[in-house]
Order: structure tokens, then C-alpha cells, then sequence
């Protein structure tokens, strides 16, 4: 699959991503959690086929699970810190892929791209839980409203089969105009916070995208899959701690 085939298709899957994350938002956490819970698991499984790593099945449950805990601590912790919880999730996804190098043994293949990759995707996993948090501290618009607007820019922009010293450039400001219109239009939110999101989270997709550009051999359907969700996922946390820092 050519390099710009695979931005079109790793995109489309990350606004269908996005779309349950932040849709599932309108039902409240719990089921804001399932829609999150599911991205994890698509994130978590497709993550090691993505990076060509071995023990695959072991390394995607890993980071599949902390996605989830990470989901779940997000919405049902008391308020009003609602991350509190996702560093001890990551970290302890971060010493079970450890474990799993450790089980595997002095002399397997690949070991320590194998921890390096999988703690990888145990962060950006992680961090897809602010999404929820979004939601739980300022309702289903605001901020929630503003990253998702931008983040979609973002990845419509990245579709475009130009290289990537043109797309990324183009990706960062469009994000970082979006935001602010969305945040004004829709949200009410302050220019500033807006525009600071959608830069950092245009920034976040131009990079990943610049990334799935150097790829040249064969990637899996599950790892491009895991290639479009994981970053979209997980800047989610973006707008939760702008929205925390920023909106006032």
C-alpha cells in the first residue's frame, strides 16, 4: 500500500475514532467509557502489527488494557481531577510490557524495540482517557467541541498527497484556525486557549503523519488501523489539560 493510500485510509479510521470517542460523549461517562474502551482495544491490538514487533497478541493486550483502565479511571473517578489516575495506568503498562520482555527471555528477537514500541503505545493509549475527561469537566461542547473540530481539520488536511514539508506546515496552521472559529462559533471559548489546542494538536497529527510517510514496507490492516487511532486518541489529553490550565 503506497504511503499516501495508507495517510487516506489511517485517516478516515481516525475520524471514525474520534467520531465514537466524543459522540459517545452525549450519553454520559459510562458510555463515553464503551466507545473509549473500544478505540483502546483497536489501538492496543493493531499497535504491535504497526511497529513489526514480536509477541504481538501479548504486547497489544497490554496496551489495550491500560488504554482501558486509564478510560475507566477517567470516568468514574470523583471529580475534579480526573486523570489522577492514568500516570499509575501507564505506568504499570509500561512494567507489564517489561515483564513480558523478561518472560520472553535473554536472547529473543528484538527485545528492546519491542519494550521501547509497546511503551509507546501504553502512553499514547493512556492518554486517549482525556477525551472523557474532557467531557466530564466542561459537558459534551466546549473544549470537547473545539479538539474534535480541530483534530478532524487535522486529519482531512493530512489526507492530502502532497509531501510532508507542505502538508505539515498547512496541517498546524489549519488546525490552529479551526479551533478558534469552532471555539467562538460553537463553544464560546477564548481565542487563546482555541488556538493554542488546535496548533498543538495539528502539530501532534503532522508529526505521526510525517511518520507513516517513512514507512515503505507492508503494514497490516490492524497496525494502520492502530497507526490512524492511536494519535487522534490520544490528544485528547491536549485539550483536557489546556482546558484545566487556559479556560477560565
Amino acid at each position: 500500500m503506497k504511503a499516501w493510500v495508507r495517510s487516506v485510509a489511517a485517516g478516515t479510521v481516525a475520524i471514525a475514532g474520534i467520531a465514537v470517542a466524543v459522540g459517545s460523549s452525549l450519553g454520559g461517562p459510562a458510555v463515553q467509557f464503551i466507545g473509549a474502551a473500544v478505540v483502546a482495544v483497536a489501538v492496543g491490538l493493531g499497535w504491535p502489527y504497526f511497529l513489526g514487533i514480536p509477541a504481538k497478541k501479548t504486547n497489544g493486550t497490554v496496551v489495550a488494557l491500560a488504554g482501558i483502565a486509564s478510560a475507566a479511571a477517567a470516568a468514574f473517578v470523583p471529580g475534579p481531577e480526573y486523570l489522577v489516575w492514568t500516570p499509575l495506568a501507564i505506568a504499570v503498562g509500561v512494567m507489564a510490557v517489561v515483564l513480558v520482555q523478561l518472560v520472553r527471555g535473554t536472547g529473543q528477537s528484538h527485545r528492546l524495540e519491542s519494550a521501547f514500541g509497546a511503551s509507546a503505545g501504553v502512553l499514547l493509549c493512556g492518554l486517549g482517557a482525556g477525551w472523557i475527561a474532557t467531557a466530564r469537566h466542561t459537558g459534551a461542547g466546549s473544549m470537547l467541541l473545539v479538539a474534535a473540530i480541530s483534530t478532524v481539520v487535522a486529519l482531512l488536511i493530512g489526507m492530502i498527497r502532497w509531501p510532508d514539508t507542505i502538508v505539515a506546515p498547512l496541517t498546524i496552521v489549519f488546525a490552529g484556525l479551526a479551533a478558534p472559529l469552532a471555539g467562538l462559533v460553537l463553544a464560546d471559548i477564548a481565542v487563546l486557549p482555541a488556538t493554542l489546542a488546535g496548533v498543538l494538536i495539528g502539530a501532534v497529527l503532522a508529526a505521526f503523519r510525517a511518520l507513516n510517510s517513512t514507512r515503505s514496507d507492508r503494514v497490516a490492516t490492524a497496525g494502520f488501523v492502530a497507526l490512524g487511532l492511536a494519535p487522534a486518541f490520544a490528544v485528547g489529553a491536549i485539550a483536557y489539560f489546556l482546558d484545566r490550565m487556559l479556560v477560565v
